[in-house]
């Protein structure tokens, strides 16, 4: 039997515990050139081996992937030929939120950086309440962006559909000829202290018009004042119609007989022009 020699005592060099294994370069010049390979046609195949990639590579760069760990958190990768969502301009970019980051470390007060970026100083002061680190209270523009994007991807699913306890009373009340507003208001007062059990009456009207989404019968819609199974359209000044059948007459385009009085009833409604004893002496 060997005798191990005692460590005791002696400096022991050159361990190294706990080290995480560096991860692999990134491909951001390989990925371009995948990218203007499969712009002009060629095949992921064909791409890969000129780019000296992986075939499974490629195949996750064109059609991204969606990787599970061993937590269950589950990871989606998108794939590189998708364009970037573009947003609207009334919305806060991340360039504005490190304006804003820096501003702030510079000592700027809300409405002097909302004159800067020409924003209303609500936005900025409700952009700061937002998405600032809650344990820290810094605001950080980049987890900022972060926590903007994840409130963007929220659940599209109605409300009323949500929430079983809030629909049934919106249903009831409907059943008995309640309009949207007097559900809303009543909702008000009765769960002052519960927002989820508050709704607005558009929300009611979205739920009664799109059932997918908001889990209200369509049944329901006729036992509106207005009777109507669909909305009118009336976002685009095109799209909106009248009430009448006809269209209506302008007064600047009324006929010659009107003008001259030559037949009667054409002096309805017009004491404002001509004296009404004029009138009063045509019934003698």
């Amino acid at each position: 039997m060997v005798a191990t020699p005692s460590l005791k005592g002696v400096a022991v060099t050159g361990f190294r515990r706990n080290i995480r294994k560096r991860g692999p370069e990134p491909l951001a010049a390989k990925r371009d050139q995948y990218l203007q390979l499969m712009d002009q046609g060629v095949s992921n195949s064909a791409a890969c081996r000129e780019v000296g990639i992986n075939r499974r590579t490629g195949t996750r760069w064109r059609y991204g992937r969606t990787e599970t760990d061993s937590a269950g958190r589950t990871y989606s990768y998108p794939s590189i030929t998708e364009q970037p969502r573009v947003i609207s301009s009334r919305f806060l970019s991340e360039d504005e939120r490190v304006s804003i980051a820096d501003l702030l470390l510079a000592g700027h007060s809300i409405r002097q950086i909302a004159r800067q970026l020409k924003r209303d100083p609500g936005t900025i002061s409700r952009e700061i309440r937002r998405n600032r680190d809650p344990k820290t209270e810094n605001y950080r523009p980049h987890q900022a962006e972060r926590r903007a994007q994840v409130r963007r991807a929220r659940s599209k699913e109605g409300k009323l559909r949500r929430n079983t306890e809030l629909r049934e009373y919106v249903q009831q009340r409907l059943d008995q000829r309640w309009s949207p507003e007097q559900i809303s208001s009543t909702l008000r007062r009765e769960f002052a202290e519960d927002p989820e059990m508050q709704v607005a009456p558009e929300t009611i009207y979205q739920a009664l018009y799109r059932p997918e989404r908001g889990g209200l019968h369509r049944e329901a819609a006729t036992k509106l004042r207005t009777r109507r199974r669909a909305r009118r359209k009336r976002r685009r000044p095109d799209q909106r119609v009248t009430r009448f059948v006809d269209p209506g007459a302008l007064i600047s385009e009324r006929p010659a007989e009107v003008l001259d009085r030559a037949e009667p009833g054409h002096w309805e409604g017009d004491c404002a022009t001509r004296s009404c004893t004029n009138l009063s002496g045509l019934t003698d």
